[in-house]
């Protein structure tokens, strides 16, 4: 990475804790993705339950075959099963002991902002999971929920499109609105704060840019 873009993306990572915190996150800074990986493995004891919310961030850092193969519980949403099966494990992972997943858009008023095609990542952040640790890039800053929604449509068409959902956006590459059961962003959610339950919501920003 351009060295005048690292800098940059160091004082936004950091200043970001700084807000993610005073929002009653319970935030972290990392210098790079193998940092954050180290982090998450240190917050998670083995034999705990996990669950990963779909994510190119989580498949960077190779997390699926960690969790897949350590001494934990995992909710393997990643094998090949039938989709009414993969669901059942959807409905399953609410009940996890962690959470790990990345973010669509972080607000500098330190709001989470995710969109989901079938909703269990986004439910999983609100609601369920004892504890959610989620991983962001610097990259995935925005200005304020508006342009947080801006940005959930200009990446959908890639989100779709890595999914292998059969969607107009992944012809065209832009989003078409589309109405369809494997429309990727039929879910929004948005978190303004972490203050309900102390401490749920762990938010480790990165000095880099992490998925998309």
């Amino acid at each position: 990475m351009n060295k005048y873009r690292k800098w940059q993306y160091q004082m936004l990572a950091k200043e970001m804790v700084g807000i993610l915190n005073q929002k009653g996150y319970d935030a972290h800074y990392a210098e790079n993705l193998d940092e954050a990986k180290g982090m998450v493995l240190r917050m998670i004891p083995p034999a705990s339950s996990v669950a990963l919310g779909g994510s190119e961030t989580i498949s960077e850092m190779e997390l699926v075959d960690i969790f897949r193969n350590g001494e934990y519980h995992f909710f393997d949403r990643y094998q090949s099963l039938p989709f009414d099966e993969i669901v059942e494990i959807y409905r399953q992972s609410l009940l996890a002991d962690f959470l790990v997943t990345g973010t669509n858009a972080v607000t500098r008023q330190g709001e989470l902002v995710n969109v989901d095609s079938s909703g269990n990542r986004v439910a999983g952040m609100i609601f369920g999971p004892k504890r959610v640790i989620v991983i962001a890039g610097a990259n995935k800053v925005v200005k304020n929920v508006d342009e947080a929604l801006k940005r959930l449509k200009n990446i959908a068409p890639m989100n779709a499109l890595r999914n292998g959902h059969k969607t107009p956006c992944t012809e065209t590459g832009r989003c078409m609105e589309c109405v369809t059961p494997e429309r990727i962003d039929n879910v929004i959610g948005i978190i303004n704060h972490g203050m309900k339950f102390e401490g749920r919501i762990s938010v480790i920003m990165i000095a880099e840019e992490t998925g998309f």
